[in-house]
């Protein structure tokens, strides 16, 4: 199918973007393509060059063109969605590294100078807060559910939505929650799982919902105030909310292995930072002492146990019954093991 190209801009535009979806193009293609002849093709791609797009003449029974890498960056096309999934990513391009963060900024808004009204004003409901590192956990958000979320929050207007909690029911079904009115405020990547922070109007306190668990109802509801968060900012927020601190117990370990192979396990709320190639720092939590010198051990690796001291008698007394465990002969199943017949109690009561 011919693409209307009648205006040789319209036209540069749409070869353009051509060139950039495929690797080889074949003249005749191109041309039937944009519905020229294959001298206007010739001549197009003459113009590509001198703007300082690198297409290379193809040798082959049919000839063709090629894209390739320049010595300089050139404008780009993007699509919709491309641009849609730009502006996102830089967003959320929080690196830590000096200048890298600046830049993206900087990009961010280069990028939407030059976008169309209608595309503009997409894009702009989504204003998204990134908090922690890179996502070791990936949850994938529809971006139609993101974009209404994102609308909502834009526009200050009470959004309905149902949403799936964790667990399930006694058919193996997700346990689905009754409806929810918020009032939206902020989208969050934390980890790399995207999160709404909102006022449940029906609890009367702030929450925050996973994003992929939800599914927004329309219409949506009448306009609100913003409430102040309960934090400086919402980076703050989200930091003292899934920091480890509604865990009990909290302790830093130096596991002997990258941090690519630790991150992945090391559970949502943990921090998990490189000191090098095969080290990595954990700080993390759970319900007892002995219960988190197993989680820290369960990676499979040498590690260190920074503090506090009340870890460090639970790995001891831990490594202690493991030990004992492991010497025990094995005897009838519901007679007694260890030492001398004594009987090991349970980790952490």
């Amino acid at each position: 199918m011919a693409i209307d190209a009648s205006t040789t801009s319209a036209r540069l535009l749409a070869l353009l973007s051509l060139l950039q979806a495929r690797r080889d193009w074949p003249g005749d293609a191109l041309a039937e393509r944009l519905g020229v002849t294959s001298r206007t093709v010739r001549r197009d791609i003459d113009r590509l060059r001198g703007l300082g797009y690198p297409v290379r003449a193809v040798k082959g029974p049919d000839g063709g063109y090629r894209l390739d890498a320049g010595a300089h960056m050139p404008p780009l096309l993007f699509d919709d969605e491309q641009a849609v999934a730009v502006t996102v990513a830089l967003q959320t391009a929080a690196t830590g590294i000096d200048g890298i963060d600046e830049a993206a900024l900087r990009a961010l808004t280069t990028v939407r100078q030059v976008m169309p009204p209608r595309l503009r004003a997409r894009v702009d409901a989504l204003q998204v807060t990134a908090v922690g590192r890179p996502g070791a956990e990936r949850a994938t958000v529809d971006v139609d559910r993101l974009m209404a979320v994102g609308a909502a929050v834009r526009a200050r207007e009470v959004l309905r939505f149902d949403y799936v909690a964790r667990g399930q029911d006694a058919d193996g079904l997700p346990e689905t929650a009754p409806p929810r009115r918020v009032e939206p405020h902020h989208l969050v990547t934390w980890n790399g799982r995207w999160y709404l922070v909102a006022w449940d109007l029906e609890r009367d306190d702030w929450r925050t919902f996973r994003v992929d668990r939800l599914t927004p109802r329309t219409p949506t509801g009448p306009r609100f105030t913003p409430r102040d968060l309960p934090a400086p900012d919402v980076a703050t927020f989200i930091g003292e909310r899934f920091a480890s601190g509604e865990w009990p117990c909290v302790g830093e370990a130096v596991l002997h292995a990258p941090v690519e192979q630790v991150a992945p396990w090391a559970g949502p709320r943990a921090v998990v930072e490189p000191l090098g190639r095969d080290r990595c720092r954990v700080v993390t939590g759970a319900w007892s002492w002995a219960g988190l010198a197993a989680t820290l051990g369960m990676h499979g690796c040498d590690l260190e146990i920074v503090g506090p001291e009340p870890l460090r008698d639970a790995a001891r007394e831990l490594a202690t019954r493991f030990r004992h465990a492991a010497d025990a002969p094995a005897g009838p199943i519901g007679s007694p093991a260890g030492p001398a017949g004594a009987r090991v109690s349970p980790a952490g009561r």
